[in-house]
């Protein structure tokens, strides 16, 4: 069929998602008041069909049913169609989700549901197959049989519809249900106990779902505060463990870098091969505190790596962060990812014959004479570098994955070359050689779809990893390409009345921002400040949340999602679940609290109290589900210290006492610097700055408490000493 036979109203759209279906013979409309308006007057039922440009089931679900035009007839005759991008518009996502989970459903995408001209849902699913399979039933039967309830019963559309909209308003509110005193680490203790519980010894990671494995970065970064305050042990090991389970594994794209969406098995072999932005951030950020806490250096060349695939693959040319690639290239799932035995020897030069995997995935060598070895940290002659990266990454001729090889490491570049009889540098040259032939061939092949579309809630999320990462491991360039991203959101994504707009795609900037938006952007810009000392970051921060009061405020204590003067939806949704990705809510509590350090402002931190307060039961009883706001609630309850460090130019005392600051681990402090000379200027924006000399001229930090200060130290030692638990 000629892709572009059929054209509908899509086609006037920039989402990367909806200029997907912009020929499907399907009479798509975007969500707006004109397809409710047709429905109104048309008395029809709406299909609001929800999903991402990435989305695997969403492409299978499109060529099988959307693209068909028998189905397409069912659907224009008694529906009208709506396609909604979930990451243009996570308002309506989220209430129609919630909406299918309160019928008994598990939510995904596609998320298709059947709502009244008015916008009440009365009945939806997810994936629906052409013919009944998967034990659903087919897509025409369930149009069939809601286009005849429609108009044959129209009192139980309305009864199913009222209910569900009464549940949905009934979630939506939120009051404080706990008082100050009952917050205590005790909830951190509970969820780390829960994380410890359903850990997997064998695989690493956490057995909470029957079979897939979402990376868990939020959970992880959780536990390395647990650790931190405790010395528990296991709770560092989990999240050393976890961490190099998942770069290890096929779920981590061994030759482009990059973590993939989630694995479908629990050996986080198999990925479902989609890579997204936020988890690639969370990744970094849990890679980069691993670091600082204690871990294996090796976290560090992790990070480096993931960020040089943003580099590559990720950054526009302005600098800002692309959200996505697909799974599918050329119509198959992760056919541009998968290599068989044959493609990397031809690449890579044909293996070593006596070289080979055994079942256990153990090297086999047989006749094979490794006296002809000529130079120390050289391979023998003739041994290509397939013969080192062969099994490296445990390619075989029958391969892992439809009779392809997922690429993953199961020992360490020491024990291949103990195994292989080669030094350990010899090894690690070849591998890196291999890696830059294995990306030099793959560019070849087809890609996937780039979502080119930029957001800024991942942005900021990307933007704090960046930041941190060029912080903690001391690259200003990395500092400075975070810098740039900023930038471009702060100019180029900006409303006339100073507020965010959502999304931008060539050109064009639009969408009220949500509250994600401004708080996890509010988050970024002081994790840049931390990373420059630039005090105008720490004012654009407190505008962020002015902004967040003014908008989001819902009067009792947490924030709404989507703004007051947004869409009018059937409800306004209040959370603080940190799914894949941090809430709202969870982003405005760190930022609060760190604003109230800064700024010297108790004002901000009685607003993250609040939050607290209204998620109580949540944090308490089950951080799993709150892993991010956890780790704000951890800085409140760990002294919430208020670090101001000055120092001279030029002087070594200086540079020691930043490197302790910068390097290390304290998820209960906030850091102000300032050069002595600029100390005064700086304070105007940054009060926690002010009235703060060099003793003896040495680097001096002065270690605070809700504005009550201990007596200064120039001594990185006592600093580190100053900042534990109490």
């Amino acid at each position: 069929m000629d892709e572009h036979r059929f054209t509908n109203l899509l086609v006037h759209e920039k989402s990367p998602y909806l200029l997907q279906h912009a020929h499907n013979p399907v009479h798509w409309r975007p969500w707006g008041e004109e397809a409710f308006k047709i429905a109104r007057e048309q008395n029809k039922p709406l299909l609001v069909s929800i999903g991402y440009a990435t989305c695997h089931w969403c492409h299978v679900m499109e060529r099988e049913s959307f693209e068909d035009p028998q189905l397409a007839e069912l659907l224009n005759a008694g529906f009208v169609c709506v396609k909604v991008d979930r990451e243009e518009r996570p308002d309506v996502d989220s209430i129609y989700m919630q909406a299918l989970q309160s019928m008994g459903q598990q939510g995904g995408w596609p998320l298709n549901v059947f709502v009244t001209p008015e916008g009440l849902p009365f009945h939806g699913g997810t994936y629906f197959p052409p013919q009944p399979r998967f034990h659903l039933p087919s897509f025409a039967n369930v149009l069939e049989f809601l286009s005849g309830l429609w108009k044959n019963d129209p009192g139980k559309v309305q009864r199913q519809s009222q209910a569900i909209v009464a549940h949905l308003k009934e979630s939506a509110v939120r009051t404080e249900t706990g008082a100050l005193d009952a917050l205590d680490f005790e909830g951190e203790d509970r969820a780390a106990k829960l994380y410890e519980s359903h850990y997997d010894t064998l695989n690493h990671g956490f057995r909470f779902q029957p079979q897939n494995k979402f990376p868990p970065s939020m959970g992880l970064s959780l536990l390395l505060r647990h650790y931190r305050r405790t010395g528990r042990k296991p709770s560092l090991d989990m999240a050393v463990n976890t961490l190099r389970a998942m770069k290890n594994g096929g779920i981590y794209d061994q030759i482009g870098g990059g973590l993939s969406r989630y694995s479908t098995d629990y050996r986080w072999l198999v990925p479902h091969f989609e890579k997204m932005l936020y988890d690639n951030a969370l990744f970094v950020t849990a890679l980069v505190e691993t670091c600082q806490a204690g871990g294996a250096p090796e976290f560090a060349d992790h990070a480096n790596d993931v960020l040089a695939y943003i580099d590559r693959d990720m950054t526009s040319p302005d600098g800002a962060f692309y959200s996505a690639e697909d799974a599918d290239s050329e119509g198959v799932e992760g056919k541009f990812y998968v290599w068989t035995q044959e493609e990397i020897e031809k690449v890579l030069g044909r293996q070593t014959a006596s070289v080979t995997l055994d079942p256990n995935g153990s090297i086999r060598m047989a006749n094979e004479d490794r006296r002809g070895q000529s130079e120390p940290g050289h391979p023998a002659p003739g041994r290509s570098p397939a013969s080192v990266a062969g099994p490296y990454y445990n390619v075989t001729p029958r391969g892992n994955f439809e009779r392809k090889n997922i690429l993953h490491v199961t020992r360490a570049p020491a024990e291949l070359a103990k195994e292989l009889g080669l030094p350990e540098a010899a090894v690690v040259e070849e591998l890196g050689k291999a890696r830059s032939l294995l990306l030099e061939e793959r560019s070849k092949r087809i890609r996937p779809l780039l979502d080119d579309k930029i957001l800024v809630s991942w942005n900021g999320l990307m933007i704090s990893a960046m930041a941190r990462a060029g912080r903690v491991l001391d690259d200003p360039e990395r500092i400075r390409r975070a810098e740039r991203a900023a930038d471009f959101i702060l100019t180029r994504m900006r409303a006339p009345d100073g507020g965010l707009y959502r999304r931008f795609r060539q050109g064009d900037a639009r969408y009220d921002g949500y509250l994600f938006d401004y708080t996890s952007l509010a988050v970024a810009c002081l994790e840049l400040y931390e990373a420059t000392y630039k005090p105008t970051y720490v004012k654009l921060a407190a505008e962020l949340m002015r902004l967040t009061d003014e908008k989001f405020a819902s009067g009792d204590g947490a924030y709404h999602e989507t703004p007051a003067d947004g869409e009018n939806l059937i409800v306004r949704q209040i959370s603080g679940y940190d799914g894949v990705e941090p809430s709202g809510n969870s982003n405005a509590a760190l930022a609060l609290l760190k604003l109230a350090a800064y700024l010297a402002d108790p004002a901000y931190e009685r607003k993250a109290e609040k939050i607290f307060l209204v998620f109580h039961e949540d944090l308490m009883d089950y951080g799993l589900n709150s892993s991010f706001m956890m780790q704000a609630l951890h800085l409140y309850l760990g002294g919430l210290k208020e670090v101001a460090v000055v120092g001279r130019r030029d002087d070594p005392s200086t540079q020691a006492m930043l490197r302790t600051v910068r390097q290390g681990f304290f998820p209960n402090a906030v850091f102000a610097f300032a050069y002595e000379d600029e100390a005064e200027t700086a304070a105007r924006d940054v009060p926690l700055l002010a009235n703060r000399k060099t003793v003896d001229g040495k680097a001096t930090a002065y270690v605070c408490r809700r504005g009550a200060c201990l007596p200064p130290t120039t001594s990185p030692d006592e600093l580190v000493s100053l900042l534990g638990y109490e």
